[in-house]
């Protein structure tokens, strides 16, 4: 799961549009961006077979951003730092946190069996990877769906759609990106890190573009 957990981003700026879209970008990847700095630190490890089908990551030590437990942990600390540093309503920041969890959620339909349900604990995963085609399916199928919801939430608000349209293909398109730019074999290190943690936060730069048109539609 890669674009497909910015669905989640797209339905809670659905449900509450006093959340900023890249705060909820943000949301919707806390899990990853968390788990790219760690991987650059070494705190948490990973690697790449190539051999395997859908993702070639080999996620066999990550306790500290995707068990169960932690999950909860980051998505409580979001909702609470919204709250205090933006200063959103609770509903807002409640919707927040629940789109990091959402991050848990989705990985536990596509992971292998990598997601401890407590630190040391047994590993869940449904394993979707494993199955590409309906694995992409499910991706832009959710993107599809939950980018609706936000696009006609915007023309209720009188905002203009075309934003969140080309944020929505920006999408789409990294991850085909993504699909033909297979990691090389092996470890992976910290400049793999950098590079992940540069996209995610290049998404959330964008993500906060899409807030700043506020004329409204017209007709």
């Amino acid at each position: 799961m890669f674009v497909g957990h910015y669905a989640a981003a797209f339905a809670a700026k659905a449900i509450e549009p006093k959340a900023p879209m890249w705060t909820l970008a943000a949301a919707a990847q806390l899990v990853d961006i968390g788990w790219s700095a760690f991987i650059i630190a070494g705190v948490e490890r990973a690697s790449v077979d190539p051999a395997l089908p859908g993702s070639t990551l080999v996620l066999y030590h990550m306790p500290w951003t995707h068990s169960l437990p932690m999950a909860l942990v980051w998505s409580v600390a979001a909702a609470l730092l919204v709250r205090l540093l933006l200063r959103l309503p609770i509903w807002a920041s409640a919707i927040v946190g629940l789109t990091v969890f959402s991050h848990w959620l989705l990985d536990w339909l596509v992971h292998r069996p990598d997601l401890e349900l407590w630190i040391g604990g047994p590993r869940v995963g449904l394993g979707w990877w494993n199955y590409p085609v309906p694995e992409q399916a499910l991706e832009i199928g959710l993107i599809a769906v939950c980018g609706a919801a936000w696009v006609a939430s915007r023309k209720t608000f009188g905002r203009l759609a075309w934003p969140a349209i080309a944020f929505i293909g920006f999408l789409v398109a990294l991850q085909i990106v993504a699909m033909l730019s297979p990691q090389p074999a092996g470890e992976l290190g910290a400049e793999s890190g950098a590079t992940i943690l540069a996209i995610y936060l290049i998404v959330v730069a964008i993500a906060g573009l899409t807030d700043l048109s506020r004329k409204p539609v017209s007709g």
